[in-house]
């Protein structure tokens, strides 16, 4: 299977996405290479990638996919910026815009950058840097610019932001420097063939054919360091299907810990498992013993201060852990507030979770545990979160499901 994440460069109805062994998905962005369908035996094409209306792809995603000796190509535009980056770690670059990032002829992320409709067409509507540049050297090369007007064009075109450097704005520009006929030119060589000058296009396609080809090798599965950061990460990624539901891990697990009152034994079980089986391979000691060597048995620290690791909820074992008291009416009440969740954001202008007051969280957190504001950076501790502050982030998402649940008591919906 290819799983070809392709945008702007590359229209949908080009006929080499047709190929029945090619999934078509959107320009990749953060966390979606860490989508499950992705098997170590198939390959992944990144054409495209969102970076400015959403958080980027991280690099440590894409080392990711080729520790497990997934082929990974790039081309066309952020994929071939990546694949110039990453060479060394085994990602497949291909394409006159992969070689010239390559080779440092270009260097910035603005040269492959366009603006696009917002009702999800995901045409360009405006020229990258490096489509800009490849026509202005084919005027130079036919003698209807000189070399030194082009070089002039390109940097007063360069200095255009790039959502704004539409067709209009290039010919303002070459009004501006009595470069009309390059203009008049290039309107003539579109009107003949509509992809004129377009390199990411033809990158795009020069990708998917070698991806099709499957003549490159594999890269040697090798282990990848896991950060804290990367597991948070993965976990957010980390989904099950139960009931015929799609449900995020993290958003289970960290349900069970707001909700059931017996959450913090369950967390203090899965430290001592750790403790005993250590992820790392290191030594296996009692958990008790180990707050014993780190404390100097001098201090009265429970074992949830002291210790805070980021559990693998792709690790099956240790989500069975962490929802061993999970019950058919908590998945049900999460989907519920999924569904509040959604309809918030249809109907309260602005309302997204990241929105959220963190005023209102930190009250409704303390009145659901019951704690004092002193005491909250423990009870945040003791149910597996990093910080007080990590669990009122956490507990947004549940925010419109609390509200809604407070209305239909009849109460006043003090979380808002």
């Amino acid at each position: 299977m290819l799983h070809v994440y392709v945008g702007p460069s590359l229209h949908r109805d080009a006929p080499v996405l047709a190929d029945p062994r090619i999934r078509v998905l959107p320009p990749v962005c953060h966390g979606d290479l860490f989508d499950p369908a992705i098997a170590d035996s198939d390959t992944v094409v990144v054409l495209d990638g969102a970076w400015h209306q959403k958080p980027a792809a991280r690099h440590k995603e894409f080392l990711a996919l080729l520790a497990r000796g997934v082929r990974v190509i790039g081309g066309a535009s952020l994929g071939a910026i990546r694949a110039a980056e990453l060479q060394p770690f085994g990602m497949t670059g291909v394409g006159a815009v992969f070689r010239a990032y390559l080779q440092g002829e270009i260097d910035g992320d603005d040269e492959v950058a366009v603006g696009q409709a917002p009702d999800g067409d995901m045409r360009a509507l405006t020229w990258p840097v490096v489509n800009v540049r490849h026509v202005l050297k084919l005027a130079a090369r036919e003698g209807v610019v000189t070399e030194q007007a082009a070089e002039d064009l390109l940097g007063a075109l360069r200095a255009v932001y790039y959502p704004e450097r539409t067709t209009a704005a290039l010919r303002a520009v070459c009004r501006a420097h009595h470069t009309d006929q390059f203009g008049d030119w290039l309107d003539q060589q579109r009107a003949a063939d509509p992809l004129f000058g377009d390199i990411k296009q033809a990158d795009a396609v020069e990708a998917l054919e070698v991806a099709l080809a499957e003549g490159l090798p594999r890269p040697q599965p090798r282990p990848v360091a896991e950060s804290g950061y990367y597991r948070r990460w993965a976990n957010h990624a980390a989904a099950q299907v139960v009931g015929g539901q799609r449900l995020n891990t993290v958003v289970r697990v960290a349900y069970q810990a707001f909700f059931d009152p017996s959450f913090p034994q369950v967390w203090n079980g899965f430290l001592e498992h750790r403790s005993l089986h250590p992820s790392d391979g290191g030594v296996s000691v009692p958990l008790q013993q180990r707050v014993k060597a780190v404390t100097g048995g001098t201090s009265g620290l429970p074992a949830h201060m002291l210790f805070r690791p980021v559990p693998d909820l792709r690790d099956e074992d240790t989500v069975a852990r962490l929802l061993g008291r999970e019950t058919p009416a908590d998945r049900a009440t999460i989907i519920r507030y999924q569904a509040c969740r959604e309809a918030a954001r249809r109907t309260v202008r602005g309302f997204s979770v990241q929105a959220v007051d963190d005023g209102v969280a930190r009250r409704a957190l303390l009145r659901l545990w019951d704690v004092t504001p002193e005491l909250l950076e423990e009870a945040a501790a003791a149910r597996g979160f990093r910080s007080g502050e990590d669990a009122i982030c956490s507990l947004k998402v549940f925010i419109a499901g609390l509200v809604h649940d407070q209305e239909q008591r009849g109460e006043s919906a003090d979380v808002r």
